[in-house]
């Protein structure tokens, strides 16, 4: 089953790329030309959208350069423990809605220090996987196409990160303890 998995995702990207290829053609649609322009636009957009990851970025380093989250791990260590949740695992929870790149710092010291295999590891991995970068989504398709109201969105993106994370908890505690 695994060989058969390999070989089906080594060939689907390049299956992609022939039948969009295919159907411009089909369509009469200037495939390369249509790609630059696409290419073009997104350019335009990643300049727009600097500001905002800049703010982004900025509000995450400063969280943990300041050690913020490192004291509330520390103050919340013992209800995190009744819950069977490792003090590790909480700045992996705090950050992942704000940014994918600090989680996933924080989600390799969890792992370098406890051990793959570890309870802390295993947790902080589905918890990465069943939650979004939630502010930085937002900052950034909302920001690129201007949307400047956008509180309905954080408060859904928000409560859908909780839900993932609890769900996450449960899962492990069920399946891994």
């Amino acid at each position: 089953m695994k060989e058969v998995l390999n070989s089906i995702s080594i060939c689907i990207l390049p299956a992609i790329i022939l039948i969009i290829l295919f159907s411009g053609f089909i369509k009469k649609v200037p495939v390369y030309e249509s790609f630059t322009e696409g290419a073009k636009e997104g350019f335009k957009i990643s300049i727009q959208i600097i500001p905002y990851l800049v703010a982004i970025m900025a509000a995450v380093s400063m969280l943990r350069a300041s050690g913020a989250i490192e004291a509330l791990a520390s103050i919340l260590h013992e209800p995190l423990e009744a819950l069977k949740i490792p003090a590790d695992a909480l700045p992996l929870m705090l950050t992942r809605s704000l940014s994918g790149g600090a989680t996933l710092g924080i989600f390799s010291d969890i792992v370098n220090s406890n051990g793959a295999n570890s309870y802390a590891a295993k947790l902080s991995a589905v918890i990465v996987g069943s939650s979004e970068t939630t502010f930085y989504v937002l900052s950034v398709y909302f920001g690129a196409i201007g949307i400047k109201k956008f509180r309905h969105a954080v408060l859904v993106g928000v409560l859908a990160d909780i839900i993932g994370i609890i769900a996450a908890i449960i899962i492990c505690n069920w399946l891994l303890l």
